[in-house]
């Protein structure tokens, strides 16, 4: 009778692990400090915000992200989509902390990031980021005095 209250325990435990990861997965969040030059990412930052997308070779949700973060940046004039192999990065991956892959970095025009999803984030959840991190970038209040 134990080992059944055991399994049933193990099989509670993890349905409230999946339900809590699905929930969070993919969630656009601010970040903390930290900033991002050229060097950094191999590439130019956009001009008004740069999508970063760290990835692996076998990993199947960054396929789709890959394709959310291209649709977007080529909706949106003056975005950038740069995608870093985590395994042949891991100097950035530890300065950043990137736990898993995909993980996505909403850099404004400066490089400063934004905000940070970790998992397949959604399209218009991109959107809205890109949307702070545009109203972030300090480069263009002065533009517009």
């Amino acid at each position: 009778m134990t080992g059944v209250w055991i399994v049933l325990a193990t099989l509670a435990l993890g349905t409230m692990i999946g339900v809590v990861r699905l929930r969070r997965d993919g969630r656009v969040r601010a970040a903390g400090d930290g900033r991002l030059a050229e060097g950094d990412l191999g590439a130019p930052l956009g001009e008004r915000a740069t999508l970063v997308q760290f990835s692996t070779a076998f990993c199947q949700p960054c396929r789709a992200t890959r394709r959310v973060l291209a649709d977007v940046s080529a909706l949106v004039p003056g975005v950038s989509h740069v995608e870093i192999d985590a395994e042949s990065r891991l100097d950035l991956v530890r300065r950043l902390d990137i736990m898993r892959t995909p993980t996505v970095l909403v850099l404004d025009g400066l490089g400063i990031i934004v905000k940070r999803a970790s998992g397949q984030p959604r399209k218009a959840d991109v959107l809205a980021a890109l949307g702070d991190a545009v109203s972030h970038d300090p480069s263009h209040d002065s533009d517009e005095k």
